[in-house]
């Protein structure tokens, strides 16, 4: 690794911003971490399902909760498209051409529950219901487990029963938890979640902390400004600073080999690296932390496309990140998924990248064998 800009060595500015003039075909190759990266499979061609996807969300009739402020009605085309997970999601998932996507419930999920105790019958009852969904494809989905986070112990039980025994991919928190009422909550940040970094770094999986509006005592600076909420601004400021909360606790010091993944190429946070790293070491020059909050960034976690479609913005991630580090994905059904499989298809960069980015660093992350 260049330790002076976050690029992977071998790796140059050239290289990330080379424009893709051939389609993607049968050989594409570059620097790569592994076989499954560095090897198409047999026959493989752009016009043909390729990509792999995982911040992509669905719903049940029996758990249908939608971000706050948000009806069935206001968005109604996304929320038939939330429950939709049979052929036509299949058909979508053919014109992006993504081979594999990893579902999730969707925001705010499990974590909103006002009944903690009762969270974790919930959770396997979700479970089994995406058990059966993928179950029906089993070749073109998979699954991340929705956990009782109001319970870290039961959470780690249910985190462990869904990779064990359905053979899912991790799982998905929508960021804090409440915990009894609608005002009262725990971030992951807190010492009792240890149980579940435990058991997710014992089990070798990733866990996807997604985005939640903030809490309503908490909005006043979008009060008048509703279209600032959820993906407008607010998921990026509540995800990110999350996030920031797990590094500074020394969440990643006590379980240094845990990968949390973000979606929107980061929330802002490798764009923000050098700020965030040199205000941290002003503000507290004796930290406890073994390394620098840039050193956790392009350590701990993995950055995907989902819900951001630019290349320019995708290949800086990369610049900054490691190019290893960079998934696409596509946040359907809240974005489009065609567009965002046209757009990588297309995107200005080498073929040996775009499948990098497409397929190779999920195959790698997940231990897939498509």
């Amino acid at each position: 690794m260049d330790q002076s800009n976050g690029r992977p060595a071998g790796l140059s500015r050239r290289d990330l911003l080379k424009a893709a003039a051939l389609p993607l075909v049968a050989g594409a190759a570059g620097n790569t971490t592994s076989a499954a990266a560095a090897e198409p499979p047999s026959g493989f061609a752009l016009q043909k399902p390729w990509k792999i996807a995982f911040e992509e969300h669905f719903l049940t009739p029996q758990f249908n909760d939608l971000p706050s402020g948000m009806t069935p009605t206001s968005v109604a085309e996304v929320y038939r498209n939330l429950l939709e997970v049979g052929e036509g999601r299949i058909a979508k998932m053919d014109r992006a051409r993504i081979e594999y996507a990893i579902l999730s419930l969707n925001s705010p999920g499990l974590q909103a529950e006002l009944d903690g105790p009762g969270s974790a019958a919930k959770a396997r009852v979700i479970n089994d219901q995406l058990k059966g969904i993928v179950d029906k494809y089993p070749r073109r989905l998979g699954g991340f487990a929705a956990l009782p986070t109001q319970d870290p112990k039961a959470a780690a039980e249910e985190l462990e029963r869904c990779v064990k025994q359905y053979g899912f991919h991790g799982a998905l928190i929508n960021s804090f938890s409440n915990l009894g009422n609608a005002e009262s909550v725990i971030y992951l940040d807190d010492p009792r979640y240890d149980v579940l970094w435990e058991r997710a770094q014992a089990l070798d999986v990733p866990i996807y902390l997604h985005p939640r509006n903030p809490l309503a005592s908490q909005q006043m600076m979008f009060k008048g400004h509703p279209e600032l909420l959820a993906a407008g601004w607010a998921f990026l400021v509540e995800c990110s600073t999350h996030a920031l909360r797990m590094i500074t606790s020394g969440v990643f010091d006590r379980f240094p080999k845990l990968t949390i993944c973000l979606g929107h190429l980061g929330e802002a946070l490798p764009a923000y690296q050098w700020r965030i790293t040199k205000t941290y070491s002003q503000k507290v020059p004796k930290s406890p932390l073994k390394k620098d909050m840039y050193g956790y960034l392009k350590s701990n976690f993995i950055y995907t496309t989902a819900g951001f479609f630019d290349t320019r913005a995708t290949l800086n991630v990369a610049d900054i990140v490691g190019l290893d580090r960079v998934c696409f994905s596509a946040d359907y059904p809240w974005m489009d998924m065609v567009e965002g499989g046209d757009w990588l298809d297309n995107a200005a960069i080498s073929d040996a990248d775009r499948l990098r980015i497409g397929r190779g660093n999920a195959m790698n992350l997940f231990r897939l064998k498509l």
